[in-house]
């Protein structure tokens, strides 16, 4: 992907919680999220988009245009052909039920505001999750608010009874709503077998026709299940481990590394303390297996993680403290995690990249092409350096 000439960013995006990310051709896109300024917490702008190169670690900042969004936090992003979608969040106006669009491949980033043509919206919400499966959005959870008569299954929305000003009750709920983005439609589905509990801060991850739900929070406990639902027969089932199983946790990340493995980072646990543990699920075994990596000592919560390179997990932003105890900590490095080996290609490149000056009589003699991977490799290893003398 080329893109048109951005504002460099002197280093990395501005900290932040709660925002949207995604990955398309080896560039991580961030949108919105907030931070905190003298105590306060600030919504990053919305006309505005940040974009990593993750082959050689450097940012861009890109003005965007159109039906721009409000600044919001919390709201739910997914990228479908090329396209970036956010659902919901939660903005000084409090939580939405908006849904907007923006072009990543067209370097214009002008947002469109999508207008339903059909089917009933959800009622406002953040904190929620998503799946992309054939062509189409399926959202799930969430904390929002509706009115009395809209409460109609107490099984499907959890009043939060600290939270309600007259009509309007706020609560935790277990919905799954699909969106069409061509036809601009939606529909609430029948769900059958045993749905997950209402919740709202948990993760997703889809595999194939199989939408996965891990964890989140309702009222004041963390959970640690995972549930399965089939996005053919919407039938939901849990997954019983056959092992030793993550603490429960909120404002964390699942992400699908493989055919058969799903890779658990971070979050909030039930005694709020911001974890840095990181779990990988085996599908077929139905078994957690913690490993130990690099970022051990950068604990995370309501960051975002994306499929990256050769399966990376790029981790971004978030926060290390608990952020409704003491709102700071908000961080705005990122954070690399190999899952799977890499192939022989990467080591060679990463290896001669890392060590340029041994190599660097020899550059010319490379295919122009490969030396142009090497030479982002080495701005890559040359960021990360720099980046190590500021933490």
């Amino acid at each position: 992907m080329t893109l048109q000439a951005g504002h460099r960013a002197e280093l990395v995006a501005q900290e932040r919680s709660g925002h949207t990310a995604v990955a398309s051709e080896n560039l991580l896109f961030v949108w919105g999220g907030y931070m905190s300024v003298a105590d306060h917490e600030v919504f990053l702008p919305n006309d505005e988009i940040w974009v990593y190169d993750l082959e050689n670690g450097l940012w861009e900042r890109f003005d965007m245009s159109g039906e721009i969004p409000p600044s919001m936090s919390g709201t739910c992003g997914c990228i479908m052909n090329g396209h970036l979608y956010i659902f919901g969040g939660c903005s000084e106006d409090d939580q939405t039920n908006e849904h907007y669009s923006v072009d990543l491949h067209d370097a214009k980033f002008s947002w469109e505001k999508l207008h339903h043509q059909s089917g009933l919206l959800p009622s406002p919400r953040d904190k929620l999750s998503c799946w992309v499966n054939k062509d189409r959005i399926i959202y799930f959870g969430g904390y929002g608010h509706k009115l009395l008569g809209e409460i109609n299954n107490s099984s499907t929305f959890i009043v939060d009874e600290a939270s309600w000003v007259g009509d309007i009750f706020w609560g935790w709920n277990n919905e799954v709503h699909i969106f069409y983005p061509e036809a601009k439609a939606w529909n609430e589905p029948p769900t059958f077998g045993r749905p997950p509990a209402p919740r709202a801060a948990h993760a997703s991850a889809t595999m194939g026709n199989k939408g996965y739900v891990c964890g989140g929070r309702i009222r004041d406990t963390r959970k640690n299940d995972i549930h399965c639902l089939d996005l053919d027969s919407w039938t939901w089932s849990e997954i019983v481990p056959t092992t030793t199983v993550p603490l429960g946790r909120s404002w964390h990340t699942l992400t699908t590394v493989s055919d058969n493995s799903l890779f658990l980072f971070g979050g909030l646990s039930l005694d709020c303390r911001p974890m840095s543990d990181g779990w990988i699920f085996n599908l077929k075994m139905k078994s957690w297996t913690e490993i130990k990596h690099s970022n051990m000592d950068k604990p995370r919560l309501w960051h975002t993680a994306c499929l990256g390179r050769n399966s990376d997990v790029v981790v971004f932003g978030g926060s290390h403290d608990y952020i409704l105890l003491e709102d700071r900590g908000h961080c705005n490095n990122v954070l690399f995690f190999q899952i799977q080996p890499y192939s022989l290609l990467r080591l060679c490149e990463d290896f001669i990249a890392s060590h340029d000056k041994i190599f660097q009589i020899h550059f010319t003699c490379l295919p122009s092409k490969l030396r142009q991977v090497v030479e982002k490799r080495m701005i890559f290893f040359k960021s990360q350096k720099v980046i190590k003398t500021m933490e």
